[in-house]
């Protein structure tokens, strides 16, 4: 292999003064969850590990280092809600990133939106929601099988909200909502422009 490569195997640790794995395997579309306790309470949490996983049925889900609260809420009710990030909502939505037992939704000041087909509520201004019925919660392993402190939690997505304006001719247009997605670094962050769209149609 050339050596203009950083190569090194991960069982030793990386040479680099940074981690550089969360930065490679990015930007990463922002899971924020919405869930609800056994008790009522309602909890919301972005996570940086998550996307999409099936067409049909829609599945998407997100990876909680450390069975968390949206992860347990999504598993013991069987539910959960995805909440479009925007630059607008960013700032509130890195609030609810804080470790804390009070209602993230107030914490940020967030107003809560009633979901129709679950009991999860969702933020009332994202412009797309998802509302989805818990499918599986795996717990992620090594190779070698040994376990880790991660918990994969997916989910069906059985209702969507889309903002009208984001919708031209009848296509959703990605870039008009203005998403950010999940960088690296310990507060990078990407956002998403018009103009750096191009189109590429698949071979025949």
């Amino acid at each position: 292999m050339s050596n203009n490569y950083h190569f090194y195997e991960t069982k030793d640790g990386h040479p680099l003064k940074h981690d550089p794995f969360n930065a490679i395997i990015a930007p990463r579309p922002i899971g924020w969850i919405s869930t609800l306790s056994e008790d009522g309470v309602a909890n919301l949490a972005p996570y940086s590990f998550f996307n999409a996983f099936n067409y049909t049925p829609p599945i998407i889900g997100f990876s909680s280092i450390g069975f968390k609260d949206s992860a347990k809420n999504a598993q013991q009710s069987g539910e959960f809600c995805w909440n479009l990030v925007t630059s607008e909502l960013a700032e509130q939505m890195n609030q609810t990133s804080a470790t804390t037992d009070s209602d993230e939704f107030e914490l940020a000041g967030l107003e809560k939106g009633t979901s129709k087909t679950i009991k999860s509520p969702h933020v009332a201004h994202a412009p797309v929601i998802m509302e989805c019925k818990t499918s599986q919660v795996i717990q992620l392993q090594a190779a070698n099988g040994q376990v880790c402190d991660s918990y994969l939690v997916l989910g069906e997505v059985v209702a969507v909200h889309i903002e009208k304006s984001a919708v031209v001719d009848g296509v959703y247009q990605t870039a008009l909502n203005q998403p950010i997605m999940r960088g690296g670094g310990a507060g990078d962050y990407f956002s998403m422009s018009e103009m750096k769209k191009f189109e590429m149609l698949r071979p025949k």
